[in-house]
């Protein structure tokens, strides 16, 4: 098994953290002055150079106005 920061798993949910910012209207920058986190933190995150916990994973989910439920279901739909 390789590394899980290489896997089509990993990949999607990046591609759809990515897109969740974009559905908000909001640049890099944007999100995160929303989070107090420099815009260096959204774009390791998004490219995949960067792994989140589930607290941060949480925590972005509120800044973008979805639960981390519905996006922690939805992203389990796109990977059937």
């Amino acid at each position: 098994m390789g590394k899980s920061i290489y896997s089509a798993e990993q990949q999607r949910l990046q591609e759809m953290l990515r897109q969740a910012r974009l559905d908000a209207g909001l640049r890099q920058e944007d999100l995160a002055a929303k989070l107090k986190r420099p815009q260096s933190f959204v774009s390791k995150y998004e490219s995949g150079e960067r792994r989140l916990d589930l607290i941060e994973l949480r925590e972005i989910c509120r800044s973008l106005g979805v639960s981390l439920l519905s996006f922690v279901k939805k992203f389990e739909d796109s990977l059937k």
